[in-house]
């Protein structure tokens, strides 16, 4: 399995469009002809898919942070597309949950209106047993959205830590540059010096032989003569 930046983005990705196709199925496809009980587990499980859909996105939006610039805008160009399609499904979503409440609160209240218990002691069970549904399900919902959370603030954690330590040793390798340069200057400066004395050495040994050449041809002069 590719572990890089891009590759886990593409697992995610993948992982988002299986989800989705099974969404789409179920909303637009073969499942929009189911009624009753049968509808209502069906937009139950898009829920439960939606849910996980939206934690791919999640997923594909850390991953973008650690791709490349000269490359991330094609992945961002892609992560945009997944959000509206993820925002089209929700929005079908919950309009077919709002269709599918109103057609049973209106057999309810014909149910009401045609049973002989003035009181529609049936009604109110189902209203009420449906209520207490939509309650676990919004429960359910945020638990799941407080877990997504909590594990996004701690990938994001553990990124702002790789990334400080990152700097740092940016840092470190900037001053042992910098020591470096310093010491090359040093040294620099130190063989300057001994090349300009060695020169100097040289000139003054030059002209001490010279001095002694000339003694020494003085000397035999007035032997000679």
């Amino acid at each position: 399995m590719d572990n890089s930046p891009s590759g886990l983005f593409d697992s995610y990705e993948q992982d988002f469009q299986h989800i989705i196709e099974s969404v789409r199925d179920k909303l637009e496809g073969n499942g929009k002809d189911e009624q009753g009980e049968a509808r209502k587990a069906s937009l139950r499980r898009v829920e439960m898919d939606l849910d996980e859909a939206e934690e791919m996105v999640s997923q594909m939006e850390i991953e973008i942070q650690g791709i490349p610039q000269s490359v991330r805008s094609q992945f961002s160009g892609r992560l945009k597309a997944a959000k509206a399609e993820l925002s089209r499904f929700k929005k079908l979503s919950k309009d077919l949950h709002s269709q599918l409440a109103r057609a049973d609160l209106m057999h309810s209240n014909n149910d009401s209106f045609n049973s002989d218990d003035p009181y529609g002691t049936a009604s109110d069970r189902t209203r009420l047993l449906a209520g207490t549904q939509v309650l676990e399900d919004g429960s359910r919902r945020l638990q799941d959205s407080q877990r997504i959370a909590l594990e996004t603030e701690s990938q994001g954690a553990e990124i702002l830590m790789n990334l400080r330590q990152q700097r740092e040793t940016i840092e470190n390798s900037a001053n042992m540059l910098h020591t470096a340069d310093t010491a090359i200057d040093r040294a620099s400066g130190t063989l300057k010096t001994m090349i300009r004395r060695m020169y100097q050495q040289r000139v003054v040994t030059a002209a001490i032989i010279t001095v002694l050449i000339l003694l020494i041809g003085v000397i035999l002069w007035e032997k000679l003569a």
